[in-house]
């Protein structure tokens, strides 16, 4: 295992593979720790990401971010294809799994613990080496499964109820759950608040048994790869500092619907940009 010396104490911590995406214009660095942890990082937080990476090209993007790796043959790779009826994605590779003891003592009270598989590599629930305030799921990692030639596809989480009933909140896309309000409709139940994003109309929020939309501002979608993980930085860090989840609702679709514009970390919004938000919705 190897890691930035010296480890220094985060505000953020968020667990999950990194991933090598598969693009026409060639590789690319995704998964949820890459977007989420850049934005939590432009949010003003000092973020750690316990992952693990097979080095197929250099981290420099993640510069700021202090990274705990697992060594790996190869990283989680995941390819999309794009077809008349829809996209199909399939992974390709996939890292060892992770596992809470590889949280580095320094980190193990961050305020702010966000679980984000994107291929099950992680349990869903803390084993009581964390002590977050906010412990945060996007739970894609743990509702997708693949066959024997890596096609992905939705499938159900055996350990929704318990996991759920555990976080402070949870954020999921329609696409996550193959939109089956049913199952929206149990995870809302099990779950503190839930958010559900729902591409270019926006996210919905369940709390309290109450449930509001928040719409996105109109904006020509160049690529919204990682808007859902830039959205969840977003949601869970302003939701910690308000402890208010309508407005770390509106906070969070304003800042993940800019990063629709621009092309992979690309979209991870800027200083200036989460300022604007902030003006425009508070």
């Amino acid at each position: 295992m190897t890691g930035l010396i010296p480890i220094k104490p985060i505000d953020y911590l968020i667990i999950g593979h990194l991933a090598c995406d598969l693009t026409p214009d060639g590789p690319r660095l995704g998964g949820t720790a890459a977007y989420s942890g850049l934005t939590a990082r432009a949010l003003g937080l000092e973020v750690g990401v316990v992952t693990a990476w097979g080095g197929e090209f250099p981290l420099d993007a993640l510069d700021g971010i202090q990274i705990w790796t697992v060594p790996a043959g190869k990283s989680t790779t995941f390819e999309n294809v794009y077809t008349h009826t829809g996209r199909v994605q399939y992974l390709h590779a996939r890292a060892p799994e992770l596992d809470f003891q590889m949280v580095p003592p320094e980190w193990r009270h961050a305020a702010i613990v966000h679980l984000g598989p994107i291929a099950q590599e992680i349990k869903p629930i803390l084993d009581g080496t964390l002590s977050p305030s906010l412990l945060g799921l996007t739970p894609q990692g743990w509702l997708r499964c693949w066959d024997e030639n890596g096609w992905v596809k939705p499938c159900a989480w055996p350990g929704a109820q318990e996991a759920l009933t555990n976080a402070g909140a949870a954020i999921i896309s329609v696409e996550d759950v193959d939109k089956d309000e049913d199952q929206i409709e149990a995870m809302a139940l099990a779950c503190r608040v839930l958010v559900v994003t729902e591409g270019p109309a926006g996210a919905r929020l369940y709390w309290n048994g109450d449930l509001r939309r928040f719409h996105a501002p109109e904006l020509e979608e160049i690529d919204a790869t990682g808007a859902g993980d830039i959205f969840a930085a977003a949601f869970f860090s302003r939701l910690h500092m308000t402890r208010d989840p309508w407005e770390a609702a509106r906070f969070a679709t304003c800042v993940a619907s800019l990063s629709v514009a621009r092309r992979g970390l690309d979209g991870v919004p800027t200083t200036e940009e989460i300022q604007a938000c902030l003006v425009e919705v508070f």
